[in-house]
């Protein structure tokens, strides 16, 4: 008989609200008092001053940078801080990279672990996997985890005082989990978890379509707002349940192109989920749909602030952006679309998107 047993880990608790920062006292009373926290410097920066009430009574045994990439140096260097201190429990705080990098550190070292997103930027602070760099920012890897955070704080103060791109890639890279696995499934997944994780796909769709617009507005005044947080839902909780539950590759030529956008210097640091939206409206030039279709999803995302056309992101050279789409077409994620995409391919569907876009200037 084979053995097919699935392993699925979701968080314990997720706090979610105005407020939720406040509940690390009922975290420590389960973990213990002595707690090291992982960040990025910007990250800390925002979310220290509203945590600095609950931490007066815990002891906080070190707070250190996380690093800057997600990278095996960074795991080995924050490995022998914690290990030199007895800790109870880890608070992560930050984006995507320093959410990663401590998912991975906390589990090798078999600490529980609280994550604490900044940005709402993707949905590493629920998902069960870590995107690995090499210490220069180049995509290496995706790491299958064995446990997600035992506990996730999502905090609309929090979020609302980041920078309006942040929020932007969060919904650019949530909108993707409806478009690339759609294509990958045909509209039609097959198993009951993978039928759970495309209505969730279409789920995050729904919510971003309906309040997106508002959400990035309030955010532009730095408010925290009902639509934001009916957004935020969709980019941790939704899109983290997806990733958890979808069985086998749910990643397409959205994530593809993004992978070989970070072949390239001038684009590298752009922001995960704003290549990763571009990267969706050319997916679908890529599935041939209609002029109309893409025009809807273009503005959609112009709604979103998603960059809409390559002049937005980056002006490369024509050997620059071969040399992109070349990584792109050798990109597992791209190999996962249901036909073989070419380099010209690819080229084409670039090229009308950005023809698409200006129409609507």
């Amino acid at each position: 008989m084979s053995n097919n047993c699935l392993s699925m880990s979701f968080p314990s608790t997720i706090y979610r609200g105005t407020g939720a920062v406040s509940k690390i006292g009922e975290i420590a009373d389960v973990l213990g008092k002595r707690v090291f926290i992982i960040g990025g410097h910007k990250a800390l920066e925002a979310s220290m001053p509203l945590m600095e009430e609950q931490l007066q009574n815990l002891e906080v045994v070190e707070t250190a940078w996380y690093g800057g990439e997600c990278s095996k140096q960074n795991f080995q260097m924050l490995t022998e801080k914690i290990q030199s201190h007895n800790v109870d429990f880890i608070i992560v705080v930050g984006g995507g990279k320093a959410l990663d990098t401590g998912k991975v550190v906390a589990i090798d070292l078999g600490i529980p672990f609280a994550a604490i997103p900044t940005i709402a930027a993707t949905c590493a602070a629920v998902a069960t996997t870590s995107v690995i760099y090499d210490d220069k920012g180049h995509y290496l890897d995706s790491w299958k985890l064995s446990k997600a955070p035992d506990y996730v704080i999502i905090d609309p103060q929090i979020i609302a005082k980041a920078p309006l791109k942040w929020l932007s890639a969060g919904l650019g890279d949530t909108l993707a989990k409806f478009y690339e696995y759609r294509v990958i499934c045909g509209g039609k997944p097959d198993g009951s978890l993978n039928m759970a994780a495309f209505n969730n796909g279409q789920l995050c769709f729904n919510v971003i379509s309906r309040y997106a617009d508002e959400a990035c507005k309030g955010v532009i005044q730095g408010k925290s707002t009902f639509a934001l947080e009916q957004v935020m839902d969709a980019i941790f909780i939704y899109a983290g349940f997806t990733s958890i539950m979808g069985i086998g590759n749910h990643l397409a030529a959205a994530h593809g192109l993004y992978n070989g956008f970070t072949v390239n210097d001038k684009v590298r640091h752009f922001g995960h989920g704003l290549l990763v939206g571009y990267g969706n409206l050319c997916l679908l030039a890529l599935e041939n749909r209609q002029d109309s279709e893409i025009v809807e999803a273009i503005k959609l995302a112009k709604s979103c602030g998603v960059p809409t056309s390559l002049a937005e992101i980056a002006d490369l050279s024509d050997a620059e952006l071969n040399e992109v789409v070349d990584a792109s077409v050798n990109n597992p994620n791209i190999k996962s679309m249901p036909f073989d995409v070419s380099h010209q391919d690819l080229l084409n569907a670039i090229g009308r998107v950005n023809q698409l876009s200006d129409t609507l200037k």
